[in-house]
């Protein structure tokens, strides 16, 4: 294998900063491969249980931390940054975006979904901007890595890799509490990508924290998941319980989980960073009218057809359930309960009473069903041939949760 010489990397690496900007990424950085210092954390984190049902997480075992056992070769791991928040997020006159999340999850009639779900499957446009920017790479070395193969491989929650480590110590920015990344100049309202490559390039420094005494995103998770500073047990964690957890929903949950049906926002609503969250340059992130501005029973009316045609994300395909679990919730609302310290909701004026109730009445008993078939030793026939035939098998599993180790 050809080697290149070291201070062609060094001075190739202004030009590859301004090929990731062209392709829409705002930042990226180079992290060595030695992520023994992380070790002992993520296998006491898998230790503790708070992976749930996400078994691929132990499954991985310490490869995760390892990147040259995922692509042998790997000697850095390029980072980047990419910039979500749709530009209609809220009015440029004042730029309150959190305050209009605000008001959705106080109005129980409407259906909540998580910001980064709400434009196109992040996994494919990351995905082949990364590689565009890594054939760019290719192109400026004049090589290619053993046998003939390409000495780069691109990653965005595709792979077990520990892409908060790898992005924080490249400079990126640095772990927040709420165990996401954070940005001096972004907030945490960004996707994070990587290109394995086996081209020495100069790494780039870390930052230092910022985060101080402040514990907003530990005080407004609704179901106490972040349960210590940099520690989050994701059985707790709306994210996870609505996105990876495949079981029925802890009953002691569900009263927080108020409207939100796919991803939780809060930790980030609340992190005074997130007030220079950036809106994303790319049409790709603009929110779907389906997805943005739905209510619950909208939602709850979709068929397979009119999910196919609005979910431009990787969203559940079970959204019945979810809107069932806000449905519930909002019945207690109007009745003069209180969720996640809201209070009461505004007045109930949609349909009737009898069609939401109606609604409730029979996902409780689907519910009830499930738990009755998951702790049965036999499982249930579903009537599915094969993945094919399930509309499951059409959406990837989102695996952004990751980001959290």
């Amino acid at each position: 294998m050809q080697n290149v010489p070291v201070p062609d990397l060094q001075a190739l690496w202004p030009q590859l900063q301004a090929w990731a900007s062209e392709l829409g990424f705002s930042q990226i950085g180079v992290a060595d491969v030695d992520l023994q210092a992380a070790e002992p954390g993520m296998t006491a984190w898998l230790a503790a249980g708070f992976q749930g049902d996400m078994a691929y997480m132990a499954a991985h075992g310490l490869k995760r931390a390892r990147p040259a056992d995922l692509l042998p070769g790997t000697l850095r791991v390029i980072t980047a940054r990419m910039d979500y928040l749709p530009a209609s997020a809220a009015p440029a006159s004042t730029g309150d975006w959190q305050a209009l999340v605000f008001d959705r999850l106080a109005d129980p009639q409407q259906a909540v979904v998580s910001l980064y779900a709400q434009g196109r499957d992040y996994h494919k446009v990351l995905r082949r901007r990364l590689q565009q920017l890594a054939d760019r790479l290719q192109q400026a070395v004049g090589r290619d890595g053993p046998a003939g193969r390409s000495g780069h491989r691109v990653f965005t929650d595709s792979a077990p890799v520990l892409e908060v480590e790898l992005a924080q110590r490249s400079g990126i920015g640095w772990r927040g509490k709420h165990t996401l990344l954070l940005s001096r100049e972004a907030g945490s309202m960004f996707f994070l990508g990587e290109i394995f490559t086996d081209l020495a390039l100069p790494v780039t420094a870390p930052v230092s924290s910022h985060c101080g005494h402040c514990t907003a995103c530990i005080t407004a998770c609704p179901t106490g998941a972040i349960v210590a500073p940099y520690r989050l047990d994701a059985r707790r964690c709306i994210s996870y319980l609505t996105i990876e957890h495949e079981g029925a929903i802890p009953v002691e949950f569900r009263a927080a989980m108020g409207n939100r049906i796919y991803g939780c926002d809060d930790c980030q609503l609340v992190c005074p960073w997130n007030k220079y969250a950036r809106r994303s340059p790319l049409p790709d992130f603009e929110t779907r009218e389906a997805l943005g501005h739905a209510t619950l029973l909208q939602l709850w009316a979709w068929d397979e057809t009119a999910f196919l045609r609005g979910a431009g994300q990787c969203f559940s395909p079970d959204w019945r359930r979810r809107a069932g679990i806000g449905l519930g919730t909002a019945r207690a609302r109007r009745a003069g309960g209180r969720a996640h310290g809201l209070g009461a909701g505004p007045a109930w004026t949609g349909p009737d009473m009898n069609e939401d109730a109606s609604c409730f009445k029979e996902f409780t008993e689907s519910e009830r069903k499930q738990q009755d078939v998951s702790s049965s030793p036999v499982p249930a026939k579903t009537g599915v041939r094969s993945r094919r035939d399930a509309p499951t098998a059409r959406w990837r599993r989102d695996r952004r949760f990751d980001r959290r180790r």
